[in-house]
């Protein structure tokens, strides 16, 4: 009888053999039970990780609702990673494989290739700190340098702003060092008005100081009524009158127009009118205006 006779005859004496049998159904049977502890292991813990957060909406130290799903996406993301490494790392102790070395090996491995990656770990710290520090979250109004837009994404090594007219900037989370956040608090919406000089000034006034006080009945955006500052300026042709008012944020563009739309009808309404553009022509040789 020939080696590889001796070798097939082996092979089918071990497969013929119970405790072989035995054994690998007791494998399998520890491969299911890691996989189902495992999978409730990541149920438990998103449930728990997601009781955290409401349970801190009663307390002083409530945080943004932008910010808790950012925080809860990050923390669900990490849970699934650990577990399944762990249960990667079981499974393979299963098997006969020595997990020992092969983590030894992945440390060597990752140690060489951490030298070669230092603006990748850069990106990871500094998303960390950029979620942790709250400095701003998905749904934000931000600006990055030269890129201004709202969030889309962030994660651990880069964010996505997408700007008003489409585009998608995707910026590595180490290169972000300055952020403007025009989410945090709320917007100041600028109006003026310009009426013409032979216009009765404390009329206007009064209209418009009576208009705003019914303004934060028809819009929402408004935090409160809208404050009238008084003549912001005398032009050649007109008197421009300021009216400020506080909005929820980013809502201050929209705001002012239908703001300025509603004055301009009630001051029509009371006979005031806006200064009519004029054209003066001069003649060389004299000084008065044809």
């Amino acid at each position: 009888m020939n080696p590889t006779e001796k070798e097939i005859q082996t092979g089918l004496s071990k497969f013929q053999n119970e405790d072989t049998w035995l054994h690998l159904g007791e494998g399998l049977l520890k491969i299911i039970a890691i996989l189902v502890i495992a999978n409730i292991l990541i149920r438990i813990g998103k449930v728990a990780i997601h009781n955290i957060f409401k349970i801190r909406n009663f307390s002083p130290l409530s945080t943004s609702v932008r910010r808790e799903e950012t925080l809860s996406k990050l923390l669900d993301s990490v849970l699934v990673y650990v577990v399944y490494f762990i249960t990667i790392m079981m499974v393979l102790s299963v098997l006969g494989i020595n997990v020992q070395a092969l983590i030894a090996g992945a440390g060597v491995v990752g140690l060489a290739v951490g030298f070669g990656a230092q603006s990748l770990v850069k990106d990871i710290i500094s998303g960390f700190f950029i979620i942790f520090e709250d400095q701003f979250s998905v749904g934000d109004h931000i600006r990055v340098g030269l890129f201004e837009g709202n969030v889309e994404t962030i994660g651990l090594r880069t964010t996505k702003i997408k700007s008003w007219t489409g585009e998608v900037h995707i910026l590595p989370n180490g290169s972000i060092t300055q952020v403007t956040n025009f989410s945090l608090n709320n917007s100041l919406a600028i109006i003026d008005i310009a009426i013409s000089y032979g216009e009765d000034i404390e009329k206007a006034e009064r209209v418009i100081e009576e208009a705003l006080k019914t303004m934060p009945s028809q819009y929402e955006q408004l935090t409160k009524a809208p404050d009238y500052l008084g003549i912001q300026s005398m032009g050649t042709t007109e008197i421009v009158l300021r009216v400020v008012a506080e909005t929820l944020p980013m809502q201050q563009s929209g705001v002012s127009r239908a703001i300025r739309k509603d004055i301009k009808l009630l001051l029509d309404e009371n006979g005031i009118k806006a200064p009519d553009p004029r054209l003066f022509m001069y003649q060389g040789g004299s000084d008065q205006p044809k």
